[in-house]
């Protein structure tokens, strides 16, 4: 017997440790049943979504350290905040919305990927348009989605939104997924990071991003959309971005650093205006990485991100549920408060449980090095 509970005790904390270490995906294909998307010259979105979708998720399930859920595996149709809920009720790390991109411009091409946000350019919300056009589709649409125009996205400015707690990690995944994309050489084009009110995006509760792999209303790119080759390079360079996105803030497996991970739970926001001309890797039209912090000597920085907000609080512990030592960034129009700042990743994780214990339960980690934000993941190295 007394051989036997400490084995028992070891499997449970192996266990334990193996499940907190897998990294969560909510694969979502636009569209579905009687809702087809957009259509021409044969060529169906909701078939193409669906297919990259399914070609997506085979690639990431291969990695045993990754869980993949779907909105839809079959021909169905699933309303849009029930998209949201699937992945807020499986605890996603992330959430990805598929679809393709149709212009009465035959000519126009390449792909885009957005974040939520509140971008009044007019291109950007004629996407959101089109795309939330789905919702009237939906039964009890008007009571379900009440003070919501999708024929005018501007009308969710002024609803609540949970935008700004994983806008940064949002942004990130968005430019790996673009960056992969202009990879691939001339058949698909990367056509930049955006920000627009899609209402797909608004009730996930993590990072996110909603992906137009191409216009299928162009000859071209519609036949490389709808063929095998075509989407197997699409869907290779989205499982490589998402991996990418993993292996900086969650790490490979072979080290700790789950901690970094937001929390999947927040406070509604205000929304907000966050359109802003920028200059990235890739064409970002909304918003910008900005250096902050400081660090002495290549000394590496760990602070804990507690809250994002549009309004500026006084640096007093009163503002802060008692916490001292809080400091403050400003960047993509946003107020972002960090607690306290060490050099020591163990001290940190103390750190962040203090914020966590204070209420702050959404409170991640972040580093700096040399002024620059890097992933936890090179932190530690």
């Amino acid at each position: 017997m007394k051989i036997i509970i400490p084995f028992l005790l070891f499997i449970v904390t192996f266990t334990g440790y193996g499940q907190s270490n897998i990294f969560k995906v909510t694969l979502d294909a636009g569209h579905g049943d009687h809702d087809f998307g957009a259509v021409y010259n044969g060529h169906v979105e909701k078939n193409i979504a669906l297919a990259v979708v399914l070609k997506v998720g085979k690639l990431l399930e291969a990695n045993s350290k990754v869980d993949v859920t779907y909105t839809r595996k079959t021909d169905v149709f699933i309303d849009l905040v029930e998209r949201a809920n699937i992945a807020n009720r499986a605890d996603a790390n992330i959430f990805v919305s598929i679809h393709c991109n149709a212009n009465r411009n035959t000519a126009a091409d390449g792909t885009e990927t957005y974040v939520m946000g509140m971008n009044k350019i007019a291109s950007n919300l004629e996407a959101a348009k089109k795309e939330n056009s789905v919702i009237t589709l939906e039964k009890d649409y008007k009571r379900k989605y009440e003070g919501f125009d999708p024929n005018s996205p501007e009308t969710m400015i002024g609803m609540t939104l949970m935008q700004e707690e994983y806008l940064d990690n949002s942004i990130t995944l968005a430019s790996k997924i673009e960056e992969a994309f202009g990879g691939l050489g001339k058949r698909i084009r990367g056509g930049g990071v955006k920000q627009a009110p899609f209402m797909v995006l608004h009730k996930a509760y993590m990072p996110r991003v909603l992906i137009e792999m191409g216009f299928i209303s162009n000859f071209t790119e519609g036949n490389l959309l709808d063929s095998e080759d075509g989407q197997n390079e699409i869907a290779k360079a989205i499982a490589s971005a998402i991996m990418s996105y993993k292996n900086e803030y969650y790490g490979n497996g072979s080290t700790e650093t789950y901690e970094a991970r937001p929390s999947q739970r927040s406070i509604d926001k205000p929304a907000k205006d966050t359109a802003t001309p920028v200059k990235t890797k890739v064409v970002l039209e909304s918003v910008e990485f900005k250096k902050t912090a400081s660090s002495r000597n290549n000394e590496i920085l760990f602070k804990v991100q507690i809250s994002a907000s549009s309004r500026k609080l006084d640096l007093e512990p009163r503002n802060f549920r008692g916490l001292k030592n809080i400091s403050l960034d400003y960047e993509n129009r946003v107020y972002k408060y960090m607690y306290g700042e060490t050099s020591d990743y163990n001290e940190s994780k103390s750190l962040l449980e203090e914020a966590k214990a204070k209420g702050y339960e959404s409170a991640f980690l972040i580093a700096f090095k040399n002024g620059e934000k890097i992933s936890i993941q090179e932190a530690i190295k």
